[in-house]
């Protein structure tokens, strides 16, 4: 089989699965098999492929057939001009989440000595993006889940981030009084009867990265008051909620006392990030 014989055939495949980006993953898949470039394909289509590529190109898209997401096949995952290792211990890092990351950078001074915390990192998609772009911060990137915590291990050493220290831990927990300008968080909020759950990508991920509690509110009840314990006065706290879910944190955090409270809508015009600043009296 040649690759462009190969290439069709899986878009084909793909399609009739339902994937509406058939073409492009059957072309990843076929790059990750044979470790050709894109641009490879398509310059030598009637390119034959050995018995070793053949093989390595069925069994990934028996994976994708079956679901699996291509972050976890492929390993990687772009994230705020980042490509970061991707696991199947980790969430796969969203494009919505990156409007958390925006927030923090429009909001806070870029070359002050600032000190955040990115709580439920996963990959450490957020601590990193956000180390990137603001090399005079100081990060702190907790996660409680071994698994997800060896991936964000995995991201912090291969980008060379000196300035995101990983810590093992369950929210802020061990964290000083006033010790911090920053709290970003995408912590769990999906509703444990959600039927989303039993479908796509998510099937696949980690459910405790993903649910929380019966209305998917648990995780952010449990880290405002914490944040309000740990921030410094008019330090900024950042979450990141379901669409739905944006009346119910502004809620939250007025009952907390918490000021200038604001949220902010995603590419898709629903509220995604929803922040507020620690009152300074």
């Amino acid at each position: 089989m040649h690759l462009g014989q190969a290439m069709r055939a899986a878009a084909a495949r793909l399609a009739a699965a339902g994937q509406p980006a058939a073409g492009l993953e059957a072309q990843l898949l076929l790059c990750a098999a044979t470790g050709l470039a894109r641009t490879a394909l398509f310059a030598h289509p009637q390119r034959p492929l050995d018995a070793l590529q053949r093989d390595a190109f069925d069994a990934l898209l028996a994976r994708r057939l079956a679901g699996e997401p291509m972050a976890y096949i492929l390993g990687r995952r772009d994230f705020h001009a980042l490509t970061l290792s991707s696991a199947a211990g980790a969430l796969i890092p969203r494009p919505e989440t990156e409007l958390l990351v925006d927030c923090a950078l429009a909001l806070l001074p870029a070359h002050a000595p600032l000190r955040g915390a990115d709580l439920g990192t996963g990959s450490g998609a957020i601590a990193l993006a956000l180390a990137a772009a603001r090399p005079d911060w100081t990060l702190y990137a907790v996660e409680r889940d071994a698994a997800a915590l060896a991936v964000a291990r995995t991201n912090t050493r291969q980008l060379e981030a000196a300035t995101v220290h990983l810590l093992r831990g369950d929210w802020l927990t061990g964290f000083a009084a006033h010790s911090l300008d920053l709290i970003a968080a995408n912590p769990p909020y999906v509703r444990a009867d959600d039927p989303h759950l039993g479908r796509g990508d998510v099937r696949f991920e980690p459910r405790q990265a993903l649910v929380a509690g019966v209305d998917g509110l648990a995780a952010i009840r449990a880290i405002v008051p914490q944040a309000a314990a740990a921030l410094q006065p008019g330090g900024l706290l950042l979450l990141e909620h379901g669409w739905q879910q944006g009346a119910e944190v502004r809620a939250l955090l007025h009952q907390g006392g918490w000021c200038a409270i604001f949220t902010q809508r995603d590419l898709a015009g629903l509220e995604r990030v929803t922040g507020a600043r620690r009152p300074t009296c």
